[in-house]
This record gives C-alpha cells, structure tokens and sequence, in this order.
C-alpha cells in the first residue's frame, strides 16, 4: 500500500508548496483587507480566513508558481518579495476606510463634533462621526459581497505583479501616489457640504459680530452650529456611503485601472 502512495508524494509535496506561497502573499494582504482585517477580529478567526482565502485563490494560479526552491535561502529569497506584494495591494483597500476616518475628522472639525469621540475599530479613537462613517461603510462593503471582490482582487493580484518578481519602485511609486491623491480627494469630497455649511456658518457669525459688537455670538453660534451638523449628517450620510460604495465597487471591478 505503501509503495502505491509513494507515486503521489510529488503530488501532494507541490500542492503544500503551492499553498504556502499563496498564502504568504493573501496572509500579509488579510491582514490590512478592511472588515476581515480589523483589529477586533481574532487573531485566530484572521488565520482561518487567510486559509480559506488561499483554498480558493491557489487553484486559479497554480500554473504560475514556479518549482518549489532548492535550499533555504532559494526558499526565503521566492517567498520574502511576497509579503511586501501582499502588504501593498492590501494596503490600496486599507486606503477606503482611511477616506471615511478622515472625512468624518474634517466633518467633525467643521462642525465643532471633533470633541464627541466614539468608538473605533483601530488604537486611537476618532470623532463620532467618522465612528459612524467606517462602520457603516465597511458594513455595506461587507453586504455587497466583500469576500467574493477580495478573492477576484486577491487573484488579479498575480497578474498586476506575478509571483516572485517582486514589485518595481517605478509601480510603487506611480500607483502610491494616485492612490494616495483619490483617498484625499474622495475625503475632501465627501466632506464638502460640511465644510460649505461652516464656511457659511463663520461668515454669518462675522457679519452679527460686526454689526453687534456687544452680542456673545459664540454662545449664540455654537449650539447652532452642533446641531445643524447633526441635521446635515442625517441628511448627507446617505449620498456620502452611497459615493464612497461607488468609488470602492469601481477599484474592485478594475484595480488600478490601465495598470499594465
């Protein structure tokens, strides 16, 4: 019996190596995906996910992994560039939920709520209001069906950078700053009515003090200006996921846009 399984031993040697390399590339990756990545995941649960992720990732580019290394330092010089791959396509997802956290600062900011923190799924807490932004959105994320855009980004993750060839600081460079340039631009976006409602807000507030010099207009404008931010944060909350969704959909439909 013994000598009918020998025949299956490369088999089973090349799948465990296929497997290992999948997963140290989807295990540094998972480890920054936003909702299967979050601080308040379990160590234990995230371990299993990457394994179950790399269960369905590793027959689709089973082809594209080379023969399993010689020696050691073969094994560590194939497998080393794939935690730095991993850790840079998950940190471009990582990027939309640093979006929410700041346009709930700058909305916070603008409307005088930076002081009422709520909790947080990371080590510092943040306002309130971008508390309310990330679960939200990661929760939406979440219901339109996150793990089946992060196994399809996991695999054509292999196709922007394929294994072992590491990753070219003209790529890094190029995609970190467009990246970086969206996060910034989308948070600014989202956070645009709050900012035109304090704009608005300090310029009324200076005409009254102009014209009443007497009058304490802080203690006329703040209590005003809290709860129009809590009107408009019920009013705008909506568009604003609605937006964010749109934008994190279209990067997971095509990562990276023409990025050959």
């Amino acid at each position: 019996m013994i000598a009918a399984l020998l025949p299956l031993l490369p088999l089973s040697q090349t799948a465990l190596w296929t497997g290992c390399a999948v997963f140290i590339r989807l295990a540094t990756l998972l480890a920054v995906l936003p909702a299967f990545g979050d601080q308040p995941v379990p160590m234990r649960i995230r371990l299993v996910l990457a394994v179950m992720f790399t269960l369905v990732v590793a027959p689709a580019i089973a082809p594209s992994i080379g023969p399993i290394p010689d020696n050691p330092l073969q094994f560590a010089a194939v497998l080393a560039p794939e935690v730095v791959t991993g850790l840079f396509f998950g940190l471009f997802l990582r990027f939309f939920i640093l979006t929410l956290q700041i346009a709930g600062s700058i909305a916070a900011q603008s409307t005088s709520l930076s002081q009422i923190f709520g909790g947080t799924a990371g080590v510092d807490p943040q306002p309130a209001i971008g508390h309310m932004l990330v679960v939200s959105g990661t929760a939406l994320a979440a219901l339109s069906g996150l793990h089946v855009q992060a196994a399809s980004y996991m695999i054509h993750s292999y196709t922007l950078a394929p294994f072992a060839t590491g990753l070219q600081p003209q790529t890094v460079a190029t995609a970190g700053v467009a990246e970086v340039t969206r996060c910034f631009g989308l948070a600014f976006t989202l956070a645009a009515p709050f900012l035109i409602a304090s704009l608005i807000y300090n310029v009324v507030l200076g005409v009254i003090n102009r014209a009443m010099p007497q009058l304490m207009v802080s203690f006329v404008g703040a209590p005003a200006i809290t709860a129009g931010g809590i009107l408009l944060l019920l009013l705008t909350a909506p568009i604003m996921l609605g937006i964010w969704m749109a934008t994190f959909s279209g990067f997971m439909a095509a990562p990276f846009g023409d990025w050959p």
